[in-house]
């Protein structure tokens, strides 16, 4: 089966023009390739901060879970919903956009507010606890988030990177290198004939 060419007339302009672009398309591609290699070594950079926060999530939420059913237990649904109501915020979190690559994704910072003293009455001793590794747990689940939705976004940029660079690779300039050679052998292929007919007419002419 014949190989597809670009429908293009064979002229040495169009060959001079196709020259130009395949070159562009081959800087376009080692630009692509460098970028993929970059955004894969972040993937695989972000993956080990994932995992590593990941397992220091489940360990701070396992242990403020643990708390908070001690705590349930001493004060009971209803002291223990009373106190929380008037628990005042324990983390401020600020979200702004981050870019690396090309691209973009939120950066969680996290800080921890002091404590505000809250009555005594009615509460026991296990609830402060509670409330500490409660907030605790958050810093991590937030830097978690973050990383979570950079991972993911990285591993969508890497994907489309690796899909253009493999389609300028085995499609695109290909394409473009067979036209070329295409150009190429029809013009030497007028110019042989160009020159066997000069060749006929001056054997006719007699010269």
């Amino acid at each position: 089966m014949a190989q597809r060419v670009l429908k293009v007339p064979p002229t040495k302009n169009t060959l001079l023009a196709l020259k130009k672009q395949a070159k562009f398309l081959e800087e376009g591609h080692d630009l692509l390739e460098r970028k993929r290699e970059l955004l894969t070594r972040l993937v695989y950079e972000r993956i080990d901060v994932y995992r590593r926060l990941r397992s220091e999530a489940e360990a701070r939420l396992q242990t403020a879970y643990r708390c908070l059913a001690i705590t349930h237990l001493h004060m009971g649904s209803r002291r223990l919903h009373q106190a929380a109501v008037g628990r005042s915020a324990a983390l401020r979190v600020d979200i702004l956009p981050r870019r690396s690559l090309g691209v973009e994704y939120p950066a969680v910072a996290s800080e921890r507010l002091p404590i505000k003293p809250i009555g005594l009455l009615g509460t026991d001793s296990s609830f402060d606890d509670t409330c500490e590794n409660l907030a605790q747990a958050a810093m991590v689940l937030a830097r978690l988030g973050e990383v979570e939705i950079a991972l993911h976004r990285l591993m969508e940029e890497q994907r489309k990177a690796q899909k253009r660079v493999n389609a300028l690779k085995y499609n695109v300039i290909p394409l473009y290198q067979r036209s070329i050679q295409f150009i190429q052998s029809a013009l030497e292929e007028e110019e042989r004939t160009s020159l066997f007919q000069i060749k006929i007419l001056r054997e006719r002419s007699g010269f």
